[in-house]
């Protein structure tokens, strides 16, 4: 080989040597809170959306107490980190807006997830499903072991939570044309706090002694109120219904302190939301009527807010309550 050709050959294998790595997109899904059995569900989808996708590092970051001004601090060290997209699922539809504004300000792209944020304040939202479709759900899932109606009472999140507050309303919209027989008593909030929602379902309990079902719509609140009932001996005298994890809340379909519960599967969320991340950093634009692929869940269409919904509730009782605690 001749001198010339050698040190070309040398040259070329030095650039190639000292050339960065294809730089991959960090995409961060923050959480209400971390510990909580369905956000590590939704993890797991994010994890293998970020699989799929193949270029996309996902970091899965929360607060240990699931309040807006824990999240704030959290996206501050986000936007630190100069990541390239935020997935949020908000403790507060408002106040989180100024921090995600910087963080759009810096180029990051951002949307949120099963809990909104203000359009403001993000690009995207992603319900789970059509708002109207679970308020509606939460309610017959009472109605339907009720027959004759009666009392029942709401166990939510936080009281500035908007997913549950959305569907909370819509709840109360579908009684009185749908269910007249079912007697809303009072909406209480237990701020996703094993302890606090204890607390919460047990004063129910106290103040409403012809109360038939507890509502949970939130998979902390749901496991809390089902033990009350359990503990105080009070299975077959109040239902425990609402959403929930089929992992965590088996053993209250088994033993009765509930009929039936229902929930999409958080799995399929957290890739969904990574998926639309995704489409936003390589450049899809976000506008009403603007189709999204959702990989392997299909596809979401945004409307005039530029949310979407992901898909139906699913229910789940006696007959296959056990296939699906083995997934999620």
């Amino acid at each position: 080989m001749k001198l010339w050709t050698l040190l070309a050959a040398t040259a070329t294998a030095a650039v190639l040597m000292a050339a960065p790595a294809a730089a991959q997109t960090r995409i961060a899904l923050v959480v209400k809170s971390l510990g909580n059995g369905f956000f590590d569900a939704a993890a797991k989808g994010a994890e293998e959306a970020a699989a799929e996708l193949g270029d996309v590092e996902l970091i899965y970051t929360g607060p240990t107490a699931a309040t807006a001004e824990a999240q704030i601090e959290v996206v501050n060290s986000l936007i630190a980190q100069q990541v390239d997209a935020i997935a949020i699922s908000a403790n507060d539809p408002d106040a989180l807006v100024p921090a995600l504004q910087r963080a759009m300000d810096r180029g990051i792209k951002v949307i949120s997830w099963d809990s909104g944020v203000a359009p403001e304040g993000r690009q995207i939202h992603l319900n789970p499903s059509d708002i109207d479709l679970i308020g509606e759900t939460i309610i017959k899932l009472a109605a339907d072991y009720l027959p004759e109606g009666g009392d029942v009472a709401i166990l939510s999140a936080a009281s500035t939570a908007t997913n549950q507050n959305a569907w909370i309303e819509a709840a109360k919209a579908a009684i009185p044309e749908k269910f007249p027989n079912i007697n809303l008593v009072a909406t209480v909030y237990g701020d996703d706090d094993s302890v606090k929602s204890t607390e919460e379902a047990r004063g129910l309990i106290a103040a409403y002694p012809d109360l038939k079902a507890i509502i949970a719509p939130t998979t902390v609140g749901v496991v809390a109120a089902a033990q009350v009932v359990t503990d105080q001996n009070l299975i077959g005298q109040i239902n425990v219904t609402g959403l929930a994890l089929p992992s965590e809340f088996k053993q209250f379909i088994d033993n009765g302190a509930s009929q039936a519960v229902a929930l999409w599967n958080p799995i399929d969320l957290g890739y969904s939301a990574v998926y639309l991340a995704n489409a936003l950093v390589e450049g899809q634009e976000a506008a009403p009527g603007a189709t999204f692929s959702i990989g392997k869940v299909g596809e979401v269409t945004l409307d005039d807010t530029n949310s979407a919904a992901m898909a139906a509730p699913f229910q789940f009782d006696k007959t296959n309550i056990e296939e699906f605690s083995k997934i999620y």
